[in-house]
């Protein structure tokens, strides 16, 4: 099951993570947000243990999303050692989403 990350979990959970982490900017008004969210859940069944995944709602969540410049959602940044390492703006294949990971593990 994809993690919540929100303005108060995201340094621990996201930058201060030791793991890739995932993070799937949504909200619940977003048409491609909706239809992406099930590859999110695969992708965090499919890398559980290894790879954090996890969604920030923007609506909820605007710290975050001022933080990191999101101005069109979905969009999903890869994280690592507390830096954005690769990012995807709309939905895509879960099989694009897949390299990403895999480039950054």
């Amino acid at each position: 099951m994809a993690l919540e990350f929100t303005d108060t979990n995201f340094e621990t959970d996201v930058l201060k993570s030791d793991k890739l982490t995932v993070v799937d900017f949504w909200a619940e008004w977003c048409g491609p947000c909706r239809a992406i969210g099930p590859v999110i859940e695969e992708l965090s069944k499919d890398y559980a243990g290894k790879v954090n995944i996890g969604k920030v709602n923007v609506d909820l969540n605007p710290n975050i999303s001022m933080n990191y410049g999101i101005t069109s959602i979905p969009a999903i940044l890869f994280i690592k050692g507390g830096k954005v390492v690769d990012k995807q703006i709309g939905a895509v294949p879960k099989s694009i989403l897949d390299k990403k990971i895999q480039a950054n593990l």
